[in-house]
Order: structure tokens, then sequence, then C-alpha cells
């Protein structure tokens, strides 16, 4: 961690940027490190490919997020936040990649290790909270908009504390976050609480969409464009929907296809889809993603593939079937 604190000490312009299609880990870690580098009078830009979820612009300073970048030539340093893979960032990663310094912050099993330095701790609860290690080595004042960003991270990276990846930090650290200023009821309200009446009606498609494989262990979900279309909705909308597709009794492993936009016309017709998987924990996810180029967590992983949709849910059951 020392030397990562001094190369950020000694760089003059650093991008941050995490996963596409971020969660509120990803967006969290991502505030927190800029506000943190910000307050050492670092000269900062945050990047996103996607656009940010509706449940998570409630968060401090997330308008600094941009979506686009045209040249990296003016940065000395990159921190690639929540990230198994530096393709994780999307079409950016080959930009990214001659950046003179990448510096890797994850916690997932799964992550390879790229990047001139890596400060990776797969028992760690969230990427927030490594972000929240580095901001007490830095000794940054923690004001309410750093707490708020690795609170928020914490909370839903670990389900609201249900999922296997809760740990003693995870308690300490947000009941810190409170003392900080953070207000546990507002920021469970915008996560949770609201729902916009297009991301209701997408609900419902999503569940007639449902699949059940390998006698009830298998759930598959699916989100076509034709879908967003119909309800008026946007990718960002398709956040936390998998949940439903996990919860079924007697579901280990559920899985949620995303299209993305490629102008398939057909069920037979390749496309690009985004995949996300979750288990009961009773079996890898991160593993199955692997053999797909992704990653994850043991119960919460994903990936992206070029394929037609019958041919991925093929796949999915047969690596299921495995497991």
């Amino acid at each position: 961690m020392n030397r990562i604190i001094n190369q950020l000490l000694s760089s003059n312009h650093v991008l941050l940027a995490s996963h596409t299609n971020p969660d509120g880990d990803a967006v969290g870690s991502t505030i927190a490190m800029g506000l943190l580098l910000g307050a050492t009078e670092k000269k900062i830009t945050l990047y996103n490919e996607s656009s940010i979820p509706a449940v998570y612009r409630f968060l401090p300073h997330v308008e600094m997020i941009e979506n686009s970048i045209n040249t990296v030539d003016d940065f000395d340093t990159a921190i690639i936040l929540d990230c198994t893979s530096l393709q994780r960032i999307g079409t950016a990663a080959s930009m990214v990649n001659d950046i003179p310094v990448i510096i890797n912050i994850d916690h997932h099993i799964s992550n390879s290790c790229f990047g001139n330095f890596q400060l990776i701790d797969t028992s760690a609860s969230s990427t927030a909270e490594i972000v929240y290690r580095l901001i007490k080595k830095m000794d940054v004042a923690i004001d309410k908009a750093i707490a708020t960003s690795i609170y928020t991270g914490i909370l839903t990276d670990t389900g609201s504390f249900r999922f296997s990846n809760t740990n003693q930090a995870a308690f300490a650290i947000c009941r810190e976050m409170v003392e900080r200023g953070v207000d546990p009821s507002g920021v469970a309200r915008h996560v949770y609480g609201r729902y916009s009446l297009g991301r209701i009606k997408l609900l419902n498609l999503a569940l007639d969409s449902i699949e059940i494989f390998h006698n009830g262990k298998l759930s598959i979900m699916t989100i076509t464009q034709e879908m967003l279309n119909k309800t008026g909705t946007r990718a960002e909308d398709i956040d936390g929907l998998i949940n439903y597709a996990r919860r079924i009794e007697d579901v280990k492993i559920a899985a949620l296809i995303h299209e993305k936009q490629n102008g398939r016309h057909n069920l037979k017709d390749s496309g690009r889809y985004h995949v996300s998987l979750r288990s009961d924990g009773s079996v890898d996810v991160a593993a199955m993603a692997a053999s797909f180029g992704g990653g994850g967590h043991i119960s919460a992983a994903g990936f992206d593939v070029q394929s037609c949709l019958t041919d991925i849910k093929s796949d999915i059951a047969n690596l299921a079937e495995k497991n």
C-alpha cells in the first residue's frame, strides 16, 4: 500500500475508472477515491463508459463521472476500481493501457492481477472497504460525501449485509460512516425505495421471461432491447432484477441475460449480451463466468458474450449441469 500511496502523491493527473454497467460498489468506490485524491489537490478525471444507474445518482459529486474520454495523453496514472481485468472498463481499455502507471484496486477472487501496482484483498466485503483503508492510511478526513459513497458501496455489495462476503469490517466501517453523517434510511430509500412505472412494467416482462432448467436449480431471466423500448426504460433499470430469479425456491444459480444494442433481428442472430450470474453460495459462479472471459465472486459474477440467445442459454445450462 505504501508504494501505491507514494505513486499517487507523485502523480499529476489521475484517471479513475470502474467497470461498465456499474453497481453501487463501483460508483461508490470511484467517487470516494476521487474525493480522496481531490483532498490531496491532485487533478482527477472520473470515468465510466455506462450511464450511472438512477438509484445511485443521489451520491454526492456523482456528476463528476464522465462517460467518454478522447485521449489519455495527459494522464500519468490510472486507478482501475472493482475490475477483474482492464477490459472490464469497456472500449477505452486499449487507450487506458497506454497510461504509464496503472493501479489495480479490487476484491474479486478472479482478478487477473493486471497493472503496475495491485491492491487486492479477496477477503474484503467490497472495493469500497479497500478504498476506506487507503483513505485512513493517507490520513485524509472522511467527510459526509466520502462516508456516503463508502457506505453505499459496502451496503450494496453485501446485499444489505445478507451476502456471504459480509464481514466484521463491513459493520464496523458502516457504523463509522453513520457517525460521519450518513443517513442509512436515506441511502436505503434511494437504493431500494422507489421505482419508475416503466421499471415496474419491465419487471413484469422480465418475470414472464424466466425459464427453469437443471431440475429447478437454474433460473434464466432475459431482457431484450424490445422489452426496454416497449417500457421506455434503459439498461440502468435492469439493476437488481436478477434477484427475483435468484430468490425462487430451490434455485441455486440465477442468470440474467441482457441484450445490448446491436441490431439483432431474431433469436437466431448473433448479438452482444451481458450475462449476470448469482448463486446461493453453493456454486462458484465466478468460475462459470471465467469460462466466458468474465469474473466476479463465488456468489455473484458476470461476463460479456457475442452469440445467439438460444446458444447462450444452452451454454449456461450445460455449465450449471456440471456444478
